[in-house]
């Protein structure tokens, strides 16, 4: 059951096939992001919504480099020994997102478990960049776990952000083989912490992996009992044969049945279809 390769390969049913817009606010992004070798999780992940949000003008960026220290069974961010941390990444970001002309910002990092502050500190200092230049510009951060270290998880929402998330990512019982450091229970830590500052407090999980209806329902009940209030909900796609297989493809109607249970255990917000991500339309989540 933990293995990573099967023999048998869903084929995508209909609904997850995707129309390819490419407008001038799509060349614009692409050009920019480009020019000024910016890293973003729309291209490293594979994203399915990539063209239209770059097609909207937005767009997420990931800081701290493209190389992860993780090497999640999920994900298809480069994994290995990253390169030092770029003190004056976050000026180049904050620079970037003008050029953008940017309304909403999502910014997401690798994990650097390699650095004495998991990143923390130039996480805080890009949100301070941004704000500096961008004054008009919301920001959510979509961040690590951090080891569940409070001092550490802290100092984001403390920089200004009006969104900080941290992905569950999946239920428990499949948390072991999906992730390869972080813990359920390390997540809805940190959870917790983001949730006790003023600030919107987010999370996502994936669908698709083999989990159970009442599996999800009970991970719903554990993000609202560390203060969650938004949720997103979006079907697992293996982005490599080398990755965690597909178990099933989630119905629309079942994305459907999600939402409303979310909504009926108390969330604010529930983004949840097969296509959803955690940054998309995120510009909706801002509001406290």
């Amino acid at each position: 059951m933990n293995s990573r390769k099967t023999a048998t390969i869903l084929r995508k049913p209909d609904w997850l096939k995707i129309k390819v817009p490419l407008g001038k606010e799509y060349v614009s992004v692409r050009k920019i992001v480009e020019e000024h070798k910016l890293h973003t999780i729309c291209t490293s992940g594979h994203c399915p919504n990539m063209h239209e949000c770059w097609g909207r003008g937005t767009a997420t960026l990931m800081i701290l480099g493209d190389i992860c220290t993780r090497a999640c069974g999920f994900c298809n961010v480069k994994t290995g020994r990253p390169l030092p941390a770029d003190w004056k990444e976050p000026e180049r970001v904050a620079k970037s997102v003008k050029l953008m002309k940017l309304k909403h910002c999502v910014l997401t990092s690798v994990d650097r478990d390699d650095l004495d502050d998991l990143g923390a500190g130039i996480w805080a200092e890009t949100v301070r960049q941004i704000k500096k230049l961008n004054p008009a510009t919301t920001i959510e951060t979509l961040i690590p776990d951090f080891d569940g270290r409070e001092e550490l998880i802290n100092m984001v929402p403390d920089s200004g952000p009006e969104v900080v998330s941290h992905n569950l990512e999946t239920v428990r019982r499949i948390t072991p083989w999906a992730r390869s450091r972080a813990k359920y229970d390390t997540s809805l830590q940190t959870l917790k912490i983001i949730a006790k500052s003023n600030v919107v407090s987010k999370s996502g999980i994936m669908v698709g992996l083999g989990e159970t209806r009442e599996e999800v329902l009970e991970t719903m009940d554990d993000l609202r009992a560390v203060g969650v209030e938004v949720l997103t909900i979006g079907q697992y796609l293996q982005p490599t044969k080398k990755h965690l297989a597909v178990k099933e493809f989630i119905t629309p109607e079942q994305f459907e049945a999600y939402r409303r249970a979310g909504l009926d255990k108390g969330f604010r917000f529930v983004e949840s279809s097969p296509l959803v991500r955690s940054s998309y339309r995120a510009e909706k989540h801002v509001e406290k």
